[in-house]
């Protein structure tokens, strides 16, 4: 262990794999030597996962790092970093580990390279516990891009719990630095679309149905917009079998929400639409800018940018606390939290602001 590399403890608050995710890819970015004990602590199987494993993998690849401690099950990994490589690199989760996780973890690390990079993120696609690939492609991407970050998304295969078997193809484009973002102005909903999906044996008729169930919930409370969820029958470009569907609300200022859920054995497919359905509901609700999902995926972002970014969102969440909480303990960024006072504001509005820590790229 090197005596000049940070300690991070991997049970703090949310003690997940995200604290692995964002301490990896900015002790790329910052150079700082990372220590993590107590990985997953917090979790039915605590330790190292086949996803988190290959996310930290891809990330040393990346950085032309040594990582120690890197095995299933371990609870206990350092990653010192070298320089970050562009070309190709390549994570293959071998489960249904979630490639947009994967994404999550490599994404910033790769902007900071001398040029572009391919990403080859195998595993699954649509995958409990993670963002669809849906949600990475329309929601995240767009409103990710406001920082300057550019990245092009090719869905090769998708692929479903247990077997995974997804790939999609990312390229990412370097920044010399991010942008500050700055989205207070929710303005009105304009627009409410998705797809419902069935995959493998299912029958196509429960795309049919989670789709209605979605529309007739929405229709309860949003009764002036056309709302369009396709039914969709994935065939030569999937893996495996499975059912899902994905809701976005796009509003008058650019702000994306989305509600989703994933069938499972023995659940009623109304109930998925309706869950799904609901989600998008409460994210619209609270008035904030984006939704409860997004919200701790942009915190790196804020976090590297430089200048001031201020995000309205809804209630805060433990996640986001957590990526606040090791943004802080590995770059300069200073981050506040206050309640929204005006009078779009609900009770549950707040703003996220921080004073981002002007990342620079070094090899650009």
């Amino acid at each position: 262990m090197d005596s000049g590399s940070i300690e991070i403890d991997g049970s703090v608050m949310e003690g997940g794999g995200q604290i692995l995710r964002v301490s990896a890819a900015l002790s790329c970015i910052t150079g700082s030597s990372i220590n993590i004990t107590k990985v997953r602590a917090g979790r039915s199987t605590p330790g190292l996962r086949p996803q988190h494993l290959s996310g930290l993998q891809l990330v040393s690849d990346l950085c032309s790092g040594s990582l120690q401690g890197a095995s299933i099950g371990s609870t206990d990994i350092s990653l010192t970093p070298g320089k970050i490589q562009s070309g190709n690199h390549t994570a293959d989760t071998q489960t249904a580990g979630s490639v947009c996780l994967l994404l999550q973890v490599s994404l910033p690390c790769a902007l900071f390279s001398d040029s572009s990079s391919q990403l080859c993120l195998k595993g699954g696609t649509n995958a409990e516990m993670a963002p669809q690939i849906d949600y990475t492609v329309k929601v995240f991407k767009p409103i990710v891009e406001k920082f300057g970050v550019h990245f092009d998304c090719d869905i090769r295969m998708r692929g479903y719990y247990p077997k995974g078997g997804g790939e999609v193809m990312v390229t990412v484009n370097p920044v010399k630095e991010l942008q500050p973002v700055i989205m207070t102005e929710r303005g009105n909903i304009t627009k409410i679309y998705g797809r419902a999906f069935v995959a493998g044996v299912l029958p196509y008729k429960l795309a049919k149905d989670m789709s209605s169930a979605a529309v007739r919930t929405i229709r309860k409370e949003i009764k002036e917009l056309y709302i369009n969820i396709p039914a969709l029958q994935e065939k030569e470009k999937a893996c495996g079998n499975g059912n899902g569907i994905i809701i976005i609300a796009e509003s008058s200022t650019g702000c994306v929400f989305a509600g989703s859920a994933l069938g499972k054995k023995g659940v009623y497919v109304d109930k998925i639409g309706i869950e799904a359905a609901e989600m998008l509901l409460r994210n619209i609700r609270h008035n904030g800018c984006v939704d409860e999902f997004l919200q701790d995926q942009l915190i790196i972002f804020m976090a590297l940018a430089k200048g001031t970014s201020r995000i309205r969102t809804g209630p805060v969440t433990l996640h986001t606390q957590t990526a606040i909480h090791i943004a802080e303990q590995l770059t300069q960024a200073k981050f506040t939290i206050t309640k929204s006072e005006d009078e779009l504001s609900s009770n549950e509005t707040f703003i996220i602001e921080c004073v981002g820590s002007g990342a620079a790229n070094k090899h650009l």
